[in-house]
């Protein structure tokens, strides 16, 4: 028998990462990693596992030192933190095991730190590590000769994870994308052919998620609809599961562009109880995705835009990824991405520079051209050189698009185009059936204002600037005489909070730069950019 710890290790500052707003939620961190609850489900009974998240709590050197095995997985983001991590444990003679999506990119990164490494999904090899373990006779590289077969992966334990610490859940219904976007490492990691899990799975994920007393879960999956025929019966399912426990979970997920292209999903998708959808747009130029080969992008049927506002007008929010710094972008690039976010009514956008990701198409290419940086922490913010662009311009350019989308008019002109003007209904499944169950809804809704009235209390308390307290304010007034639903006032101020963490983050990036600039070139640090 062996004593496991699994270590999520915590992550450097990030759009995604909501630090700024986790405070104003009264929560640690945005949501549970996906990897530590399954891999406890993949351990055999007989060892015991310790699951410890550095985004809710310290790490327990000490109690590492005890264990048989301790595990670090991580994305690119926390590859520095990894390396930390992993050094403190081999001064403490632990035998180490890394996995997760950094190093299926980068295997010999963690060189002389890792007693093993697991490179891709891991559902056969884990197991198979263990047994080989216990005899004495692991090996240092393992990859599974085929992908996981999702019909035969188990409900994560989610109950080893601290929920209560964590504004969202996590759920996973499929892995893998049918495209071949040139940037992406998604098809490098699950494949381009779409694995989905059966019904029952979902459903067991779902109680088991729903046990932990979240509310709101986000659905993992790189693309939610990469095989719409198979995940339709998978989203009536979820319907089924919503009406029969009076729809107790929120959702948000991740889809591709061509779900504005099928009205029976996404009916299904607002059935279910999705209220936002985070769509890689990536840029408006058309050039910049042939280039980069997000051709689904380009599809007939009306303009990126106009695919924008029927997803909205269906019933769900979308949010998206904006990329800058492909060939094909020269400097107009930053002011057609601004006015595109305003003319699509998109609040939230994750905007970064072009990344080339090891073993991705992009990076080979790159590689081949001369074109990448190959310092960790490349001083510009991305380790691809431009074509039509200086370095510089790339990241002045990204630093400003950043600031003027979360000035908070700009902000707030899209929130009320949306919201107000644009008149989105969100939640419009939950609310047909609360037109029979309006005991129900009475309850939900108290329950909202209540959270409600104790977001707005922490806005006002916890925000240091009262310029931005006096906007935030008033916004919401002017929200409320339009929109008196309780539910939907929640989502306001979650959108408030969001605007707070954005907007802190991209003035600090451009704090950051200034202090470099005057510094001088020669002292010229790296600019810690993690849009992801």
């Amino acid at each position: 028998m062996a004593d496991i710890v699994l270590i999520n290790p915590k992550f450097e500052i990030s759009y995604w990462g909501l630090e700024h707003a986790l405070p104003l939620m009264g929560k640690k961190a945005n949501l549970p990693v996906a990897a530590l609850p399954l891999l406890a489900a993949l351990t055999p009974e007989e060892h015991t596992v310790t699951l410890i998240d550095e985004n809710v709590e310290p790490i327990d050197y000490e109690r590492c030192a005890r264990a048989d095995l301790v595990g670090v997985t991580g994305m690119s983001v926390q590859r520095f933190r990894m390396i930390e991590i992993l050094k403190e444990l081999k001064a403490r003679n632990c035998f180490t095991v890394v996995g997760g999506p950094y190093v299926t990119v980068q295997e010999d990164y963690f060189d002389g730190l890792a007693d093993a490494i697991f490179i891709g999904e891991a559902e056969q090899t884990w197991p198979q590590f263990l047994q080989e373990w216990a005899q004495g006779l692991h090996q240092y590289r393992y990859e599974q000769t085929e992908k996981s077969d999702m019909t035969a992966v188990p409900t994560p334990k989610f109950h080893l994870m601290k929920s209560k610490h964590y504004a969202f859940g996590s759920v996973q219904f499929s892995r893998g994308c049918p495209f071949q976007c040139e940037f992406c490492d998604i098809i490098v990691t699950f494949g381009r052919r779409p694995r989905i899990k059966t019904a029952e799975q979902v459903i067991a994920e779902l109680d088991a998620v729903h046990r932990e007393g979240l509310k709101i879960v986000f659905v993992v999956d790189d693309n939610l609809i990469g095989n719409k025929r198979a995940i339709k019966p998978i989203l009536q399912a979820v319907v089924d599961w919503q009406k029969a426990n009076a729809y107790p979970l929120t959702f948000f997920t991740e889809a591709s562009l061509d779900l504005a292209d099928d009205p029976e999903l996404m009916e299904l998708m607002v059935e279910a109880n999705i209220l936002f959808v985070f769509v890689g747009i990536e840029t408006p130029n058309e050039e910049s995705l042939k280039e980069t080969k997000k051709l689904q992008n380009l599809r007939k049927g009306g303009t990126i835009i106009e695919k924008v506002h029927r997803i909205q007008d269906a019933g769900m929010g979308v949010w998206c990824g904006m990329i800058m710094g492909f060939d094909n972008d020269d400097p107009s690039i930053f002011e057609a991405q601004r006015k595109f976010l305003h003319d699509a009514r998109i609040t939230t956008s994750m905007t970064g520079m072009l990344h080339a990701i090891p073993k991705t198409p992009l990076y080979d290419r790159l590689q081949a051209e001369g074109r990448l940086d190959p310092d960790d922490r490349p001083a510009y913010g991305t380790n691809v050189i431009p074509l039509k662009l200086s370095r510089q311009e790339l990241l002045d350019g990204y630093i400003r698009v950043m600031n003027e989308l979360y000035e908070p008019d700009a902000y707030f002109e899209r929130m009320e185009d949306l919201f107000i003007r644009g008149n989105l209904q969100l939640g419009q499944g939950r609310v047909r059936w609360w037109r029979k169950h309006r005991l129900r809804q009475l309850a939900t809704e108290t329950m909202w204002l209540g959270q409600s009235i104790g977001m707005f209390l922490l806005l006002m308390t916890s925000v240091p600037d009262p310029k931005l307290r006096r906007e935030y304010r008033r916004r919401l007034w002017r929200y409320l005489k339009h929109r008196k639903n309780p539910g939907m006032a929640l989502v306001y101020l979650l959108h408030i909070a969001m605007h707070f963490h954005a907007y802190t983050l991209a003035r600090s990036l451009r704090e950051a730069t200034s202090q470099t600039r005057t510094r001088g070139a020669a002292e010229r640090e790296p600019v810690l950019i993690n849009s992801f």
